[in-house]
């Protein structure tokens, strides 16, 4: 029985890396709403009560019945986590004027407990709360403070005064962020020395276990897989052929808007792995249902749609073709955990659909593979690697489905598709070829995100692609900006560049670029791509801006 931690999420931001914190001690963790504990589920180890935007005072706050699992399994409350258990069980919770956010420091720690063995005295931590705890529960035991905050963490031994019972811990602060330097350890503590995690989730582990599980669900079945050349669909296609071999055929639509050589370049690396790909150059039809459309979202839905009918025409094909013995009966998925943990919000209601592929005919009656549907995108990369995947694949940055038709605004055009995939060609492969020193919490940051680099001197050196999260170039084609070259007067368009770090893409801070970096690029831009003669670079972070620009 695979074991696993339970995390009540409460609204807050950072849930998910919660989550990938406790997967990257080798344990198996489930995201799921404050309300949906699961009942009689003896694989279950621990709980983690998330932070929320709430305050427990609010009308609004999110409330769980905590007698559900405290005293039978081990409790961690993070942030209003700790709030709320000190909240319900007698103690004190109020707005005072010693809110903490941002960086502080332990002056007290019980290094004796569970919760903290190993810590260091001032231990750098992260804080954001605006209410307090002034008071702790009785039975309960102060374990750690700041400055300005004596309930920094507490603990019970015997929550409901009984003996035999599993603890209860609260911390104020955040110990899943990069800014609480032994936030890892504290997680660790938890969850392998007082929890007791076997710590057998690996990528190893994954690849067997899903490998026989897939060869089990699909029998002698056929599968169809929808390829982006992204890592997520790759991961999924190379896992299921690991599986299925040749009974699986994976579709490729380039709608002519890929970045440059892209479609030839990807459809080689999947040869490379023995994929049976069918590669579908639909640029034609796609040009045309653009032609003269300026609107973001409907170039969106024209995109969607077209892709959609292309799938499914050649979908049709593999399914009318195959033998009764060995029938198409799946639609495979690169759907991974992030997608379902978005899907639903903390009431569990549907907000959104995240399906890579939708609108199949009902008549085709495909059933649904989603083989990566448990993992966090650093996990998929580990998965990758672990099967002996291209690097260049494994770490290939997001890029959005409509490809550069929502980075180029106003209409399309083959000819400003053909500036903006020199431009951003000439970028991406310089800040690939840009290597950078990192250390202290950026490079814990891109150690994290699975980016492959050894620590030396307390250092890594990477490529500046790999300390980002997303990059790429913007085609500003409704604008047009006076440029002289050599003796002329030139009349062109300007090109921004955009470049983020990010750990989810829920919220991102621009890339700070060295200037000889953006020097170099921006020269060789203007001197080699035909109709740009500006280049721009955008400082603006997410929120409120957004990543891409349509």
């Amino acid at each position: 029985m695979q074991q696993k931690i339970i995390i009540l999420d409460f609204g807050s931001q950072t849930t998910q890396l919660i989550g990938r914190r406790v997967r990257e001690l080798d344990t198996f963790c489930e995201i799921l709403p404050y309300n949906k504990f699961p009942k009689d589920d003896p694989s279950v180890i621990g709980v983690i009560l998330s932070g929320s935007p709430f305050s427990v005072h609010d009308p609004e706050a999110f409330k769980v019945d905590l007698s559900q699992f405290v005293g039978k399994l081990p409790v961690l409350g993070i942030c209003y986590g700790a709030q709320f258990i000190s909240h319900s069980n007698g103690g004190r919770v109020e707005k005072t004027n010693t809110r903490e956010y941002g960086r502080a420091h332990l002056e007290y720690i019980n290094t004796e407990n569970a919760l903290f063995r190993g810590f260091e005295l001032k231990s750098q931590v992260w804080m954001s709360h605006g209410d307090s705890i002034t008071a702790i529960p009785e039975g309960y035991e102060t374990i750690a403070s700041t400055a300005d905050v004596k309930q920094a963490a507490f603990w019970s031994p015997t929550p409901t005064g009984t003996s035999g019972e599993k603890p209860v811990f609260a911390v104020q602060f955040h110990p899943e962020v990069f800014h609480s330097v032994q936030g890892t350890l504290l997680l660790k503590n938890f969850v392998v020395d007082v929890c007791g995690s076997k710590q057998d989730w690996s990528a190893a582990s994954f690849v067997d276990t899903t490998v026989a599980e897939l060869k089990q669900q699909l029998g002698n079945d056929r599968v169809i897989l929808g390829l982006s050349g992204g890592v997520d669909s790759s991961v999924a296609a190379v896992l299921l052929n690991k599986a299925i071999g040749e009974r699986l055929t994976c579709i490729f639509v380039d709608h002519g808007m890929l970045r440059k050589n892209e479609f030839s370049q990807v459809m080689n690396d999947y040869k490379v792995l023995g994929l049976n790909v069918i590669g579908v150059d639909a640029s034609e039809k796609f040009f045309k249902d653009l032609a003269g459309i300026t609107d973001p979202e409907q170039k969106r839905k024209i995109i969607g749609r077209d892709f959609v009918e292309v799938f499914n025409a050649e979908a049709k094909k593999i399914v009318n073709s195959t033998s009764s013995d060995s029938k198409c009966r799946w639609l495979a998925q690169g759907t991974i955990y992030p997608d379902r943990i978005e899907s639903l919000n903390i009431t569990g209601k549907v907000i959104k659909s995240h399906h890579n592929v939708g609108g199949l005919p009902k008549e085709m009656n495909l059933q649904l593979c989603e083989p990566l549907k448990w993992l966090f995108k650093d996990e998929v990369r580990r998965v990758g690697r672990q099967m002996g995947m291209p690097e260049h694949l494994i770490t290939r940055h997001p890029f959005p489905g409509p490809g550069l038709a929502v980075r180029i605004l106003g209409d399309i055009t083959p000819e400003k598709v053909r500036i903006l995939q020199d431009a951003d060609d000439i970028y991406i492969r310089g800040l690939r070829d840009y290597k950078v020193k990192l250390s202290g919490d950026e490079a814990r940051r891109v150690l994290a995100a699975g980016v492959p680099a050894a620590l030396t001197d307390g250092e890594i050196e990477v490529s500046l692609y790999d300390q980002i999260w997303q990059a790429g170039a913007i085609l500003l084609s409704t604008v047009r900006s006076v440029g002289v070259m050599g003796d002329e007067r030139t009349y062109e368009h300007p090109v921004a560049l955009r470049a983020v770090t990010s750990t989810d893409a829920m919220t991102a801070d621009w890339a700070h670029l060295p200037y000889d970096f953006m020097a170099k690029v921006s020269n060789e831009i203007i001197n080699k791509v035909k109709g740009v003669n500006r280049v721009c670079y955008d400082i603006s972070s997410k929120p409120p801006s957004t990543i891409e620009w349509e």
